[in-house]
């Protein structure tokens, strides 16, 4: 068994997901009990305590694959919030839940396409909208 990394989540963030998550379109979704123990087990702190290098909504993430050492960048989004693109991560997939919280360092395993895993680690979190001053978006 994996132990998890410690995880801080703003309480701002913690309130519009509960929210959502109280939705009866939401709450049916599979993966949210998934989602709820996160956030049951996250240090939660106000908007402007959040370290710089904690990944919190609508943060842009680099990422190195560990296997080849190729990079990426995703941001961790709200659903409903226009198209969905390619660089960007749903709070509420799987590998969404899981990085909500961590800081730069940290690895998870990162589902790959059609099947199997990847781990990756978080390389830098290029945009958090705490350090950048949005503590009531």
């Amino acid at each position: 068994m994996q132990i998890k990394p410690a995880i801080t989540v703003s309480s701002l963030d913690v309130e519009r997901l509960e929210r959502l998550m109280a939705t009866h379109e939401v709450a049916a979704l599979p993966g949210i009990d998934a989602l709820q123990a996160e956030l049951d087990r996250a240090d939660v702190v106000e908007p402007a305590e959040v370290p710089a290098t904690v990944v919190t909504m609508n943060s842009t993430v680099r990422f190195q694959e560990l296997s080849s050492g190729k990079e990426f960048c995703r941001t961790l989004v709200y659903p409903g919030g226009g198209e969905a693109a390619a660089d960007t991560i749903s709070i509420f997939a799987p590998v969404g839940s899981a990085l909500l919280g961590l800081s730069e360092g940290d690895e998870i395993n990162w589902p790959k396409p059609g099947g199997g895993e990847l781990r990756v680690r978080i390389v830098s979190v290029l945009y958090q909208p705490e350090r950048a001053g949005e503590l009531h978006r």
